[in-house]
């Protein structure tokens, strides 16, 4: 039934049915991620038409294999304890009459990892990246009549060749591009912005073309520029001449008046639209947002966006999520960007690969400035931890593998999918590739200050650091073939020892991961060097070295979220780095930070007992929660960016104190613990602007779920996320409830997972059932493609149970992207 279902979306999609979408597009790029089969295992002959796969498992896409576990000591810490192995996919459908003078490509956005893939049987290809975008034509291979098969392999064999958690199989989604044979290349639209100002800009549009035809044809190349109102506001034609079976070029450009420029603070977009026509008959259509934006990196002033300096006040981050592994819906990227933006970040650092073609998307509707990166470790294998991190003996499998043969077309790939991003302001081409003794090693590891180094002093049998700079030189020239409007750049681990090559002089702005002591002795041996902190500790100091010193333009902080993998010894499964949990949620640090970034009054308390006088000002073991016995000496500290903050208990103030009181920016008080109200109220021109407010609370009595939606589309399986929380019988949070709670499903949806946000649980993550984590768990619920009512029931021994409703609509099945 699903797969007649499928015929007939495919159906609608290209017989030209009336309705206004078909008469407006051409191209077509459908969304092909439904009915797919999948096994577990290699199987021989996978790839044949008239392989039998009915006892194979339908799966939908994204799909990542490896986050249905189980977790278990035999795999690597370094991955997050999941399994790997090989993967088959399998997917068999029809085309219409109408799509035989199509030209068909599929698209990977990406899959973990070296894929080999088929259709009808004929071999297309492999990509050893997991993380690279490639798709491809597949027109003269398709039955015309009948039915096609495509088939997919993907070997994650080596299961420790990566210090994160990579995932395995298709896990990002899959698109079918149909076009006529005279069409834009996959990629093939180039937009720059020579000249921007307040009161212009132009723009350069160049555009690939392919003639498929069988004859030399005159297309005339047509791009114009919408504002957010669908206003066309410039607009260029051109006609060029492309030789059958061959390529030609267009080059356009236009002038625009008093644009709105794209900017952190106001995000402001255009939609580029490109059209080919040939005989007066439009052949294919293209758009894309893109922006205005002039950004400008200097050696003693720092960064400046639209000609005003500003800080990067950054994060870095992984693609997983936890419970949904590596195949991550947009929707719950929309709800961590949100979380950044309230933070008061405003960059983002792609760690450590290409990501989600949405999360660029994103970026640039939300307002972050992005490094893309593109290599983790180049010609010669890094560390993977297999036991914990920095125990026992590491492996040393990984991308550097295929990195001779397929890092040019790799980093090439990267920068032709993102390159129209206003929201991309640097490439970068490696993290830590000189990390000291992992791999390359110099002699002055001998000496001097090394804060990252593994092994002891210089190594003579590890590739000598000179060949940083060669290979840097060359990454550098390649990426500057495909875009020379954004400096190329790196992540430097060991400055000391980089410092004696030609690598940092390759790049041409210089990233620092942890090595803040170095910036004021490096910025006075190499004034021309721009530098700034591509990865970076969460210590106040650490920032207050970005804040106060102009030619220091960033901070990148690792890490925004928890992620999977990189994990201490077992039971540890994944790491704890993140401002965020793995669900999400924010932890106490998280509003430290915003107290520093953000320009929005907050004010935020956690409480811990008083230890003594060793106690850290900013106590680890301090909560947002205020239990405690009878009698014990408290510690209240506030963060806030108030001019005051008072603080109460039980409506009793406590007395009011200014920002300049605060140790390390943290405010505190002490207090004899007694059952209550602790309020704190932050004041800004002496008015209350915030408050904060933490309660005595008794036992777990009830679970209290919301949902971040009340209705779904089922056209496009959107997805909500369901929060739940274990409540007092007031209704109060508790924080240090442990109950497990059951989630059950009645209706047009599926529980795609359940996330704690604990680092150690090996909890089934396709269960419908876990524990609770600070009295908090996140459901993640998607809709399925059919309208009905939706039936969330949360049960957990002893507790009230809740049940929230949800409505399902069916606007169509939306496959056009």
């Amino acid at each position: 039934m699903r797969n007649q279902l499928l015929l007939i979306l495919i159906a609608l999609v290209f017989v030209g049915i009336p309705c206004e979408l078909q008469a407006q597009q051409v191209r077509k790029k459908v969304l092909f991620n439904d009915n797919w089969k999948f096994q577990k295992g290699d199987v021989s002959n996978g790839e044949s038409n008239s392989f039998d796969d009915k006892s194979w498992r339908e799966v939908d896409l994204p799909h990542d294999w490896s986050i249905e576990g189980p977790f278990s000591q035999e795999w690597a810490s370094g991955t997050g304890y999941l399994p790997s192995g090989i993967g088959w996919y399998r997917k068999t459908f029809e085309l219409t009459p109408d799509v035989n003078a199509k030209n068909l490509f599929l698209y990977f956005d990406g899959v973990y990892k070296n894929s080999e893939v088929w259709i009808n049987g004929h071999y297309l290809g492999k990509r050893p990246s997991g993380y690279t975008p490639f798709y491809y034509e597949i027109t003269t291979h398709l039955n015309k009549k009948g039915k096609n098969t495509i088939a997919v392999k993907v070997d994650h064999t080596k299961f420790a060749d990566s210090r994160w958690y990579s995932g395995s199989g298709i896990y990002r989604n899959v698109y079918l591009l149909a076009v006529e044979p005279v069409h834009i290349n996959v990629w093939g639209v180039a937009f720059t912005t020579p000249e921007v100002s307040q009161n212009n800009a132009s723009a350069q549009v160049v555009v690939s073309l392919a003639n498929k035809s069988k004859k030399a044809t005159n297309i005339e190349v047509r791009a114009e520029l919408r504002d957010k109102q669908g206003k066309t506001v410039a607009s260029e034609r051109k006609q060029v001449k492309a030789k059958a079976g061959q390529d030609a070029e267009a080059a356009l450009s236009f002038q625009l008046s008093n644009p709105e420029l794209w900017s952190v603070d106001n995000p402001n977009l255009y939609e580029l639209h490109v059209a080919t026509y040939v005989n007066g008959k439009r052949t294919d259509d293209y758009k894309e947002k893109v922006g205005f934006r002039s950004f400008h990196f200097d050696a003693d002033k720092g960064f400046s966006l639209n000609g005003q300096n500003m800080k990067l006040k950054g994060v870095c981050f992984h693609h997983d999520a936890g419970a949904l592994g590596a195949a991550v819906p947009k929707e719950v990227w929309v709800r961590r960007l949100t979380a950044l933006k309230e933070l008061g970040c405003n960059a983002i650092r792609m760690s450590h690969y290409p990501h989600q073609d949405y999360i660029y998307e994103l970026c640039d509707e939300m307002g972050f400035l992005v490094q893309d990166e593109a290599f983790d470790e180049w010609e010669v294998g890094k560390n993977k931890w297999i036991e914990g991190w920095n125990v026992g003996t590491p492996g040393n499998d990984g991308s550097y593998e295929h990195f001779a043969e397929w890092a040019d077309r790799d980093l090439r790939d990267m920068i032709l999918r993102n390159r129209n991003h206003a929201s991309i302001i640097m490439w970068s081409i490696g993290n830590e590739i000189d990390y000291p003794n992992d791999p390359y090693s110099h002699e002055v590891l001998n000496t001097g200050r090394n804060p990252q180094i593994y092994g002891k002093g210089y190594q003579p049998n590890n590739p000598p650091a000179s060949r940083l700079g060669e290979i840097a030189e060359h990454l550098v020239a390649v990426a500057k073939q495909y875009d020379t409007t954004r400096p190329i750049t790196a992540a430097l681990a060991g400055v000391v020892m980089s410092n004696f090559t030609t690598y940092p002089d390759a790049l041409d702005i210089v990233g620092y991961n942890y090595q803040e002591y170095r910036y004021p002795e490096d910025h006075e041996k190499y004034p021309n060097r721009i530098i700034y902190g591509s990865e970076n500790g969460k210590s106040l100091d650490a920032w207050l070295v970005v804040d106060t010193l102009d030619y220091i333009s960033a901070q990148f902080l690792w890490t925004a979220f928890d992620f999977m993998g990189e994990a201490r010894a077992w039971p540890v499964r994944s790491s704890g780095a993140g401002l965020l949990d793995l669900a999400g949620f924010p932890k106490p640090e998280y509003f430290f930070r915003q107290s520093l970034w953000s320009e929005r009054p907050m004010v935020y308390i956690t409480t811990a007992k008083v230890q003594g006088e060793a106690e850290n000002q900013r106590n680890r073991r301090a909560v947002p929660a205020y239990n405690w016995a009878v009698g014990d000496r408290i510690k209240v500290s506030c963060y806030t960016n108030t001019d005051e903050a008072e603080l109460f208990l039980n409506g009793k103030s406590l007395g009011r104190k200014s920002s300049s009181q605060a140790t390390a920016r943290v405010l505190d008080w002490e207090l004899a613990y007694e059952p209550g109200n602790l309020l704190v109220k932050g004041y800004k021109d002496e008015k209350e602007v915030t408050q904060h407010l933490l309660k005595t609370t008794g036992a777990p009595y009830a679970l209290k779920a919301t949902a971040d939606r009340k209705s779904l589309n089922g056209s496009v399986k959107e997805l909500a996320h369901i929060e739940v929380d274990v409540v007092d019988k007031d209704g109060n949070k508790v924080y240090d409830a442990e109950n497990e709670i059951t989630v059950s499903i009645d209706g047009p949806a599926t529980l795609l997972g359940l996330e704690s946000g604990s680092l150690v649980s090996h909890e089934d993550y396709k269960a419908n059932k876990r524990k609770v984590l600070h009295g908090k768990l996140l459901g993640y619920l998607q809709a399925q493609q059919k309208a009905g009512k939706v039936k969330v029931t949360l049960q957990s021994p002893g507790l009230q149970a809740q049940t929230i409703e949800l409505q399902v609509t069916d606007d169509g099945v939306n496959l056009i992207h």
